[in-house]
């Protein structure tokens, strides 16, 4: 008969899963949670970024305002466009003579270029810092993004260990305990107790998301493309070099076909060819629950304006599904701005239960060192 597990035994591995490596986890903890806000605090942080429409007009197309920023910058090299939240302008990426790599803020209602900075923007610093801590990417890979993604396993760990150990921690839904008076170690673990129970849906997707952000960190190590990516047959190119339509003008020939199919079709995402053989993607998105801002893809050929390739939730593969949704529900944008405050409430609960955790486990060595320390005494004054 196999030997019962004592609850001694869970409590320690529960310790195990997270004490060792816990100011790691509540920093990733806190990064994320401010990553959940990271474009509301970029509006009110830089002015540059911000879609100012002082004349109440209607917004240009992506087309327009890639004509603005050549017109204005004609010896850039564009890569794409970027669409933001409405509050924000549009952002060219682009390389120029001095700039390896640059972005522009162009507002899409004045088609002003309000800003150009080298690519370092306080949304791509945060999702960094929380994604793999500003590691370098070499060969595909960073160790830091390993190191982040891991920690799902470690959350996941903590989150089944706890519900061992905790037997009857749905009475905690019903019965609000806080002990104040019994000591700063009762008050850890029954704040550590409360928020536990209380963010379990929580510690849930985000564990869940997180092994998900691992498996694509293997998938992509071991070079599995789980997207499609459609380039051009040489029969497909004309034996001129000189396209019919500028590129900027089959933007917005796409962008009208595809909105002809999908209803409040948004775009995101605008990458142009990079080389002859390449074609113009878009991404966006349109009212498909749960998914992300890429989850309507096409791939367009600029030399005779026809789609080549169309993805949207419908055809997508399981894994391709599991990618699409699991950012939502990772940063909390499956609603607007409201489910964004409940993520970043949840974050900063699950960030205080690291910190709860260990003042819990320095309380208990403290007074188990005192303890020890007075048996000590005990039996030094009984040999004596």
């Amino acid at each position: 008969m196999a030997k019962k597990i004592s609850n001694k035994f869970w409590f320690q591995l529960h310790g195990w899963f997270s004490l060792p490596i816990w100011l790691l986890f509540c920093f990733i903890c806190i990064t994320g949670t401010i990553s959940v806000f990271s474009h509301e605090l970029t509006w009110l942080t830089n002015p540059d970024s911000r879609a100012y429409n002082p004349s109440q007009v209607s917004e240009m197309s992506a087309g327009s305002v890639l004509r603005t920023f050549k017109d204005e910058y004609p010896s850039a090299d564009v890569m794409g466009l970027n669409v933001r939240e409405p509050y924000l302008t549009y952002v060219v990426m682009f390389t120029d003579v001095d700039k390896p790599y640059a972005l522009a803020y162009v507002n899409q209602y004045t088609g002003a270029v309000q800003e150009i900075n080298d690519g370092n923007t306080f949304i791509n610093f945060m999702r960094s810092l929380h994604g793999w801590l500003l590691f370098p990417w070499q060969n595909g890979y960073s160790v830091g993004y390993y190191l982040v993604a891991f920690m799902s396993l470690i959350l996941l760990g903590a989150l089944i260990t706890g519900l061992v150990v905790y037997k009857k921690f749905w009475l905690a839904f019903f019965q609000f305990k806080l002990r104040k008076s019994q000591g700063g170690r009762t008050l850890a673990a029954d704040i550590h107790k409360l928020s536990g129970v209380w963010s379990l849906w929580f510690m849930t997707v985000m564990s869940l998301t997180g092994l998900w952000y691992l498996t694509q960190a293997v998938l992509w190590h071991a070079g599995v493309e789980l997207e499609h990516h459609e380039t051009l047959n040489a029969a497909d190119i004309p034996n001129s070099t000189i396209n019919a339509n500028a590129v900027e003008t089959s933007v917005d020939l796409a962008l009208a076909e595809i909105q002809q199919q999908y209803t409040d079709f948004r775009p995101s995402y605008i990458m142009l060819p990079e080389h002859n053989r390449d074609t113009l993607k878009i991404s966006g998105a349109n009212d498909y629950v749960l998914y992300d801002d890429y989850s309507i893809n096409i791939a367009y050929n600029t030399w005779n304006d026809t789609v080549v390739h169309h993805a949207n939730p419908d055809s997508m593969t399981g894994l391709q599904t599991v990618m699409h949704i699991t950012d939502p529900l990772h940063y909390g944008t499956i609603g607007g701005i409201w489910t964004k405050v409940i993520w970043f409430i949840f974050g900063c609960i699950l960030s205080g239960m690291s910190v709860t955790g260990f003042i819990m486990y320095q309380l208990r060595t403290k007074r188990a060192r005192s303890q020890e320390r007075s048996n000590a005494r005990q039996l030094k004054a009984q040999q004596g």
